[in-house]
């Protein structure tokens, strides 16, 4: 069924479309909403795999369990459903908003003429990612900066996917990679190693874990030049980590930065020049100062954009643009949320 048999400016009932993020799968990782969302719901449509998760819910309710490539299909059946008045539970595993449903849903909503006063109610009900269950399966590798990188093309194309790994690979993010091979996929995988190590150590520790937290769970540490002749498929996360991340005990870890600001050895001491709740002397407002210095100094703007591995624009930019001396204000708390 194509979304463009939901015509704009039909009439619309007073049904809800829940997207329901279940997690990872587990029922002790489904949060309480998620497990009312579906308690609620008339009917309740998913992806089959994901259906089988929720088996245990789903008595006395209308059922539509539709295949891997049927997203669409998944939407404009919610909200013919919904528009006959229908509670409706469109489950995705994870959260709904990351490589979920939530995207092709607003789509096929928004195609059908569809708006936040329209009689359709939308919610949406956050789940833990699959970035999230396989962090804390294999230890604290998302503490410092991480982003996420799907490596399926059947949407996107490569060239805009092996930009996006060679830009965080150089950029040192922790990367989960999603979606990293399947059956016709075999390469894919192959091509991010590759650009990961244009940038990255041979030995960089690598994650991979299948099926987080279900039935069939496996966890394999690894590295970097080793990560592609793994056992690696659909239903794999792989998790890269950064030039610090490191593994012990079987733990999987990037450190936040303290030893930047801190004296590990010496009781956590602050470093000569770093004031707790601060920003780092190599902050942004000490790192414009040397910036200025090296450049009066006769550095010019191309070497200071090749020391820092910065565009000679933003350099540019820096230099020419006066920056606020910091205030009296209180401390930043080191302590961010999650």
């Amino acid at each position: 069924m194509a979304p463009d048999t939901i015509s704009a400016g039909q009439p619309a009932g007073t049904g809800r479309i829940s997207l329901v993020g279940i997690g990872p799968g587990h029922a002790d990782h489904m949060t309480a909403r998620a497990r009312a969302a579906i308690a609620e719901a008339d009917v309740v449509v998913g992806y089959v795999t994901y259906i089988k998760l929720v088996a245990d819910l789903l008595e006395g309710k209308e059922v539509v369990r539709k295949g891997m490539t049927e997203e669409l299909d998944r939407a404009v059946h919610a909200l013919e459903a919904a528009r006959a008045g229908k509670k409706v539970a469109l489950i995705s595993s994870g959260d709904a908003g990351v490589y979920g449903m939530a995207g092709p849903t607003y789509e096929v909503l928004f195609q059908a003429g569809w708006t936040p006063e329209d009689g359709v109610e939308v919610e949406i009900v956050p789940g833990a990612s699959a970035i999230n269950a396989c962090a804390a399966l294999v230890g604290a590798p998302l503490t410092h900066d991480f982003c996420s990188i799907s490596l399926s093309d059947l949407l996107t194309p490569w060239p805009a996917i092996a930009r996006r790994l060679d830009a965080a690979a150089a950029a040192d993010f922790v990367v989960a990679l999603y979606n990293p091979k399947s059956g016709r996929r075999t390469q894919q995988i192959v091509q991010a190693q590759a650009l990961f190590l244009r940038h990255r150590r041979p030995d960089t520790p690598v994650a991979i874990v299948k099926s987080a937290y279900r039935r069939r769970q496996q966890i394999v540490h690894t590295t970097l030049d080793q990560m592609a002749e793994q056992d690696i498929g659909m239903l794999s996360t792989v998790l890269i980590g950064n030039s610090s991340t490191f593994l012990r005990e079987g733990l999987m870890v990037t450190p936040r930065g303290y030893a930047n600001k801190y004296d590990v050895d010496q009781g956590f001491e602050t470093r000569e020049g770093e004031k707790a709740g601060r920003s780092l002397s190599t902050g942004l407002l000490g790192w414009v100062e040397n910036l200025r210095a090296d450049h009066a100094d006769g550095a010019s703007l191309a070497a200071l954009a090749q020391r820092h591995r910065l565009p000679l624009d933003y350099i540019e930019a820096v230099l020419s643009t006066p920056v606020e001396a910091a205030v009296d204000a209180p401390a930043d708390t080191e302590e961010q949320a999650g």
